[in-house]
């Protein structure tokens, strides 16, 4: 049996180190010191399991909207090659702690190819040992992403479109826009959370929950079209890792006449104005007109991002998307 702890003050934030890989252990001991210094994580959330020589050989963290005492997910699981009892292990004893926590449920995304800052090589692999620990894929995302070099072009706002942002408006036109857009989506999540709680209060939970993300009232648009009523919703924000285009969504009755990429291209301009020199982007694999709303605001694909879930109550996983 594994015997997983919490991690030691003189283990964070390196945990795992793996010799001849100083990329892989530089990158690991920068995004877990962003973590705790923004509140993403704290030292007791940092959870290993022992090596024989009393070192991490595996780790767990759990992660959470900056300052939440609730987690959501699990970040930086790593597991010895076929010691699956310790992966088990691991995700269990993470799944507790949330728990105990208040969570209901636990999410982990692995991305392909394997990257910086969490380097999840061997995707199948790991994808096996989450099914193992009661995870199931709840979306098939797609990754985008632009630098901004200084200097760099941006494109120009839609004239059609007329921005109002939330220091304005208030939450509540938001909350309407989102409802009207969860409707009829092509995103697996969204059509998921909708089915659950209904469009109205998964409006609500999802502006709620990206309202966790780092952002500025004034980011926040809905753009209306020149017949005065809402037509696209913006909310680009900033996470530990780079800024996103966080949530992006065209109203049903005013899809088909390209927003799509001018809402994308808004909260380029956003960020980019706040000094974002990358900014990251995500879509369901289903969600076509969406990718190429990314691709035609200049983005470019540079990852696919499964989405896992395991629940905490016996219900059903769900989860909360990034983007519409």
């Amino acid at each position: 049996m594994a015997i997983v702890r919490t991690a030691r003050p003189d283990e964070l934030p390196a945990l795992v180190e793996h010799p001849g890989d100083p990329e892989r252990n530089a990158a690991t001991r920068a995004y877990l010191t962003q973590l705790l210094e923004r509140g993403c994580t704290r030292p007791e959330w940092c959870l290993v399991a022992e090596g024989d020589d009393g070192r991490p050989a595996g780790s767990v963290v759990l992660w959470t909207v900056p300052g939440d005492p609730v987690p959501y997910a699990v970040v930086l699981f790593e597991a010895p090659e076929n010691a699956p009892g310790v992966a088990d292990a691991l995700l269990d004893a993470a799944a507790a702690l949330a728990r105990d926590l208040g969570a209901t449920e636990l999410e982990h995304v692995v991305d392909a190819p394997a990257q910086a800052p969490q380097f999840q090589r061997d995707p199948a692999r790991r994808g096996e040992l989450l099914r193992r620990s009661g995870f199931a894929v709840i979306r098939d995302g797609r990754r985008f992403q632009r630098h901004l070099p200084p200097g760099a072009e941006l494109p120009p706002d839609d004239a059609r479109l007329t921005f109002r942002p939330l220091a304005d408006l208030g939450p509540e036109p938001f909350v309407e826009v989102l409802a009207e857009l969860l409707g009829d989506t092509a995103d697996a999540r969204l059509a998921a959370m909708t089915a659950e709680h209904g469009p109205r209060a998964a409006a609500r939970l999802l502006f709620d929950d990206t309202s966790g993300l780092h952002h500025e009232p004034h980011w926040w648009e809905l753009g209306y079209d020149t017949d005065g009523t809402p037509a696209v919703i913006s909310l680009p924000a900033e996470n530990p890792g780079a800024a996103v285009i966080g949530f992006v969504g065209v109203v049903p009755a005013h899809r088909g006449k390209g927003y799509a990429a001018s809402v994308v291209a808004r909260g380029t301009r956003v960020l980019a104005a706040h000094g974002a020199t990358r900014i990251v982007g995500d879509c369901d694999a289903a969600n076509v007109a969406m990718a190429r709303a990314f691709e035609r605001a200049g983005y470019t694909r540079f990852a696919e991002r499964t989405e896992y879930a395991r629940p905490l109550t016996g219900r059903p996983p769900q989860g909360v998307p990034t983007n519409g």
